[in-house]
Parts: C-alpha cells; sequence; structure tokens
C-alpha cells in the first residue's frame, strides 16, 4: 500500500485502501502539486499581498510616496508666484480629515497599487471647496458608444454613484500611469513585479514552514521488512501520530528520528543551501524595487553596487522617481483646477525644499554666482526666482 503524506509537513492526500503487491520496498513520500500559485493583479490582492504582507514592498511603496508627498507645490501665475493664492491653502488641507501630506501620500500609494487615483472635488456656489479620495477597487469606468469614457461609477456600501465627465462644473479627476494594454485604466508598477513579490512571500512562508517542522527538508520513511509485506492499517496511523506528536514543531527542532526495525529515512527535499534561498530572496527583493523605481541599496538589500555611496543612491532615486510623479500630478491638478481658477495658473514642485537634490543645487548657484556675463536679474532667473 502506498502511505502518501505521513508527515506533518507534507500535503495531504488520500490514502489508497486497495494493498500494492510490489518487490520493491514500500515507500512513505510526499507528493505536491508542481503547479505555481500567482497573486493576482487587483488592486486588493497586490495591496493584501504587496503592501500588507511583504515588506520590501510596502517599504518601497512608503518610501516614494511620502517623499513625494513631502515635496511642497509652487503656484505661478504667468512667470509671477502667487504664495498667497487660496488654491495652495486648499492642498494644504484638501479636506477636514486630512491634512495635504497625508492626502497626497495616499494619492501616490493607490497610483502605485492601482496605477489608478481618482480626486473628488466637493464645490459651493462654484467655488472648489474640498478634495476627496475614492479609492480604485470601487470606481469603474462607464464606456459611450463610440468606446470612450463618458462617466465613472462608484460603489461603496451598497450605494452607487455616478460622475459624469461632461459636466458644467468640476468632474471626478483621473490619474493613472501608463497601460500599453488599456485604453482607460492604468498599469501599477508592483504588478510588473508580481512573479518576484510571489517569489519573495514564497520563501518567507517556506523559511516559516521550515523552522515550525522540525528543520527539516521533507523526506520518505521507507519500510523494508525482512519478509516481503506493508504497514498494516494500525500500523501506519500509530507512526504517523508519533510523528505528529514527537517531532513536529520548532520546540522539538533537531530531535533524533526514532525509528523502528524495517524502518529507514531517506531525504527527498532540497536544503535550503541547495534552494539557495537567501540569495533568491534578494534577488526577489532587487526586482521588486527596480519596479517601483527605489535603488536597492536604500532598503539595505545586499548585492547591489550600482550606485558609489548612499547619497548618489538617494540622488537618482529623486531625479528618476520622485520628480516624475510630481511633475505629472502637478500637471493633472493644474490642468484640472484652471477650471475655477483660471489657465493662467501653473503647479510646480519646490525643488529648493528637496534636501536630496541640496548638492546639486548647490552646485547650480556656484555656477551661476561665478558668471561675469549674467546681470544679477539675470541669475535670479538662471536659479528659479
Amino acid at each position: 500500500m502506498k502511505l502518501r503524506s505521513l508527515l506533518p509537513w507534507g500535503s495531504p492526500a488520500v490514502r489508497n485502501p486497495v494493498p500494492e503487491k510490489k518487490a520493491a520496498a514500500s515507500v512513505v513520500s510526499l507528493a505536491a502539486d508542481g503547479r505555481a500559485s500567482w497573486t493576482g493583479r487587483s488592486y486588493a490582492a497586490l495591496a493584501r499581498e504587496g503592501f500588507m504582507r511583504n515588506p520590501v514592498a510596502h517599504r518601497c511603496v512608503r518610501l516614494v510616496a511620502e517623499t513625494t508627498a513631502s515635496v511642497p507645490m509652487l503656484l505661478y501665475e504667468g512667470t509671477r508666484e502667487r504664495p498667497d493664492h487660496p488654491l495652495l491653502e486648499l492642498l494644504r488641507q484638501p479636506n477636514a480629515h486630512m491634512g495635504g501630506p497625508d492626502f497626497f501620500e495616499a494619492l501616490y500609494g493607490h497610483l502605485l497599487l492601482s496605477g489608478n487615483a481618482y480626486v473628488e472635488p466637493l464645490d459651493v456656489g462654484g467655488q472648489l471647496r474640498e478634495l476627496h479620495l475614492l479609492r480604485p477597487d470601487r470606481v469603474s469606468v462607464v464606456e459611450g458608444r463610440d468606446g470612450w469614457p463618458e462617466a465613472y461609477d462608484y460603489r461603496a456600501g451598497g450605494s452607487l454613484r455616478r460622475f459624469p465627465l461632461d459636466t458644467g462644473g468640476f468632474g471626478l479627476l483621473h490619474l493613472k500611469l501608463f497601460h500599453p494594454l488599456d485604453d482607460h485604466l492604468g498599469f501599477p508598477p508592483l504588478a510588473a513585479a508580481q512573479v518576484a513579490l510571489d517569489l519573495s512571500n514564497a520563501a518567507a512562508t517556506w523559511n516559516k514552514a521550515l523552522l515550525d517542522n522540525s528543520a527539516r527538508p521533507s523526506g520518505a520513511l521507507v519500510y523494508q521488512p525482512k519478509e516481503g509485506g506493508n504497514l498494516s492499517p494500525d500500523q501506519y496511523e500509530r507512526l504517523k501520530q508519533e510523528l505528529d506528536d514527537g517531532y513536529s514543531g520548532p520546540l522539538r527542532a533537531g530531535r533524533p528520528l526514532l525509528l523502528e526495525g524495517g524502518l529507514d529515512w531517506k531525504s527527498m527535499g532540497l536544503s535550503p543551501k541547495d534552494m539557495d534561498c537567501v540569495e533568491a530572496r534578494n534577488g526577489a527583493a532587487r526586482d521588486i524595487a527596480l519596479a517601483f523605481g527605489v535603488p536597492p541599496m536604500l532598503l539595505g538589500i545586499p548585492g547591489d553596487n550600482t550606485y558609489a555611496n548612499y547619497q548618489e543612491a538617494n540622488r537618482a532615486f529623486y531625479r528618476l522617481t520622485v520628480l516624475p510623479m510630481l511633475t505629472r500630478t502637478a500637471a493633472s491638478l493644474s490642468t484640472w483646477l484652471a477650471r475655477s481658477h483660471g489657465d493662467g495658473l501653473r503647479l510646480e514642485p519646490d525643488l529648493d525644499k528637496v534636501a536630496g537634490l541640496a548638492s546639486e543645487r548647490d552646485q547650480l548657484w556656484t555656477r551661476v554666482g561665478n558668471a561675469p556675463f549674467l546681470t544679477d536679474e539675470e541669475k535670479r532667473q538662471a536659479v528659479g526666482y
């Protein structure tokens, strides 16, 4: 009789009740399904398996969202700065429940995990008073007959609200990342690292299961009696109970396996060294960081020497990840808010307040200050004043 899943860390299987007469020895073996299981690409799946379960993905989302949200915005009307405009006050306090950094951190988090972010305006008497974020998985696009969006539906708590696009006042603002195969929705960065995310989570689960199961690889108990035969049902159940009670769990790790006559242990699994589990996890972590545009050096992931030092990696992070997201968000907000505050208004990030770019600003000021062919007015314009 073939016996499967004898060990507590094995996959459950059904025993064949019909005895099999074979010349070879009876084997208690581990059988597992060879198919891989992948995380879905929905907002809920990526948020649950990535942000809420994987420390690398969690840190990447927090790092990009918090850093980008910490950069203040400047407002210009033409070439003149408007520091006291009410629109800046609205961005500093979008609604009664969220301050500016909290609002933009959540907005960038939606973009990173969903590829989409939705901002709902609240206008009173034609004046914009508050801004609210809608969770991306609750919003769906309503297509018209021509295939282009004509409205957005928001479902929450059993109710449905529709936001038409062609309105006289403010409509819903939809921010999205580039998606090569979808005309209406964006593509989340974490979805591109889906394989690496599942590999990282599976490696952590495997390590935990290895510790919980006596820190041993899987294997087989081989029954080799002097005279041919198989274990009786009572012997099988007793052996299984003894293994469960005496050799499973972290407190019993390393306990010698006591075998009766005719039983022999044959290791069938790969050791952690053979699987190179640590390097596999580090490689998956680097892929996740790459998808978010975060230099692995900033996350403390070993094996990455792309940048000479931490300062270089930090500057590359600001230049290649933070500023592009800031610029596209500022441009979208400027176009959207121009409906109530005029077409001449323009939002731009205040790069002078970005600590990671301080060395570049110092070099610019030095070069401009040492240019004798420029007037004081031209030097002010060259540095952004």
